[in-house]
């Protein structure tokens, strides 16, 4: 089974995909919150031969729904309905703050080869792209043990 995980913010949208086991997760794309975010991805769920996909629940330190919780909400609704896909909640505290350690971490082991820090793009579309990843990779580790 492949999943699509999705980082979803007011701007830009992190994406990331499963390998076909379902076991792994990938960086795939960052992708703008505008009004071709569904038809986008959309194209990448059948172009990929995505199964099921996973969005972060957004809570605050207390446990409580953010605001951009209300969107997110709103936009797997519209998701599901479209689609009739299956849609998973996976709960995200703090996976840009995990996403950026990890991007600090890869370009300081390149900074000496200016080539490879071009070819991974903007650190804002690395972030989004990587808390898509730390998402879908919780959902595929807690999945794992349930089998």
């Amino acid at each position: 089974m492949k999943y699509l995980g999705i980082d979803f913010g007011s701007k830009r949208v992190g994406l990331a995909i499963s390998d076909e086991g379902g076991r792994l997760a990938f960086p795939y794309s960052v992708i703008l919150n505008d009004k071709n975010l569904l038809a986008e991805i959309e194209k990448i769920i059948k172009n990929e031969k995505v199964d099921e996909v996973v969005i972060g629940e957004s809570k605050d330190f207390k446990g409580e729904p953010n605001k951009i919780m209300t969107a997110i909400e709103k936009f797997k609704k519209e998701f599901e309905t479209k689609t009739k896909l299956k849609v998973w909640l996976e709960p995200e505290f703090m996976t840009s703050v995990q996403a950026d350690r990890s991007i600090i971490s890869r370009r300081s082991d390149t900074k000496n080869n200016q080539r490879s820090i071009e070819r991974q793009g903007s650190k804002k579309e690395m972030l989004d792209a990587s808390a898509a990843t730390i998402i879908l990779q919780s959902f595929l580790d807690k999945k794992g043990y349930m089998l």
